[in-house]
This record gives structure tokens, C-alpha cells and sequence, in this order.
């Protein structure tokens, strides 16, 4: 078995993680709280060409967004399930949109507004 075949084995194509989950990436420093979720890819392809080859994720596993933040700016990410992990260990997210979207820090995850139902 190839290299590829083996990695797009261990992809788990269902989501792991909810809207309201505080996670980290696997790669790079920064965490941040889930607000949306898409079962698969759903970005440019000029994005996608953009991440270094040696950490470019399969695009067909959910892709999150995050409301995130590093130790010098705070700002939107869109990261593949495979590159994230729970980060709820680490404390609330201080990004300044998460009062915004969620009302309350409940059981290590974030609880939505009534308000920010589609």
C-alpha cells in the first residue's frame, strides 16, 4: 500500500468535533472555537495549493471554521479535521467575535445564541 492510500485510510470522513468545541492544530500555534462545519472541502482551490505540500490535508473529510486565535492576533481560520485535536484543557477562547455567537462556556464547549440559528 502506498503512502497516500494509507493516509486517506486514517481520515475519518464523519465529523469529530461540534460547533461550540474549542480546538487546537496539530501544525501550527494557534487554537480557536468551532462556528461552522463542512463535510467536505468547500474553499478555492488557490487556497488549497497554498498549504505547504508535506501538511496539505485530503479534501474529502470535514473542514471547520474557527473563530481563532494565536499568541499575536486574533482572526478566522478554516482547517481540516485531520490537523485538529480538543484544546477544551486550555481555557476559553479570547477572541473578541465569540460573545458575539455564543453565550455561555458549558461542559468544556460553547454553547450558541438563540440568535446565531440559521
Amino acid at each position: 500500500m502506498n503512502a497516500d492510500a494509507s493516509k486517506s485510510q486514517l481520515v475519518s470522513k464523519s465529523p469529530l468535533y461540534c460547533i461550540g468545541d474549542i480546538v487546537r492544530h496539530k501544525h501550527f500555534p494557534f487554537r480557536g472555537v468551532i462556528v461552522d462545519v463542512d463535510p467536505e472541502f468547500d474553499n478555492t482551490d488557490e487556497w488549497y495549493e497554498s498549504i505547504p505540500e508535506d501538511v496539505r490535508p485530503e479534501k474529502e473529510q470535514p473542514f471547520y471554521h474557527l473563530l481563532a486565535e494565536n499568541s499575536d492576533s486574533y482572526y478566522t481560520a478554516y482547517v481540516s479535521q485531520q490537523n485538529l485535536a480538543l484544546d477544551s484543557e486550555n481555557g476559553p477562547v479570547s477572541h473578541p467575535d465569540v460573545e458575539e455567537v455564543f453565550e455561555t462556556l458549558e461542559d468544556e464547549r460553547y454553547r450558541l445564541r438563540k440568535e446565531a440559528f440559521n
